[in-house]
């Protein structure tokens, strides 16, 4: 895979932004999107918070807290588990692969 940087447009809480990213992570960017979209809307449809900008920060905030209570209290190591996921996908490519073969 490439790592050119493209620009990809996204959507956040129907605001459109255009950001640059490495070619390779474009998935993983727009699952990042999907994301901080959801948390921003329920932001949104609970509270009084009515700025776009103290909504986001609110979302970042929140997304801090929530790793860095998972890292700290569980000692969970990101990175590894990142790596872990990305070898659980490869063996399931694979097997993929192996049964497209078959038929």
């Amino acid at each position: 895979m490439s790592d050119a940087i493209k620009t990809l447009d996204i959507k956040l809480l129907d605001r459109e932004l255009r950001v640059a990213c490495p070619e390779g992570e474009r998935g993983e960017l727009l699952d990042a999107v999907a994301f901080l979209d959801k948390k921003m809307r329920e932001i949104r449809d609970v509270g009084k918070i009515a700025s776009v900008e103290r909504i986001a920060l609110m979302a970042a905030l929140n997304i801090t807290h929530e790793l860095l209570k998972t890292k700290i209290g569980r000692g969970f190591d990101l990175a590894d588990f990142t790596r872990r996921m990305d070898a659980m996908q490869a063996a399931i490519d694979t097997a993929i692969a192996e049964q497209d073969t078959l038929f």
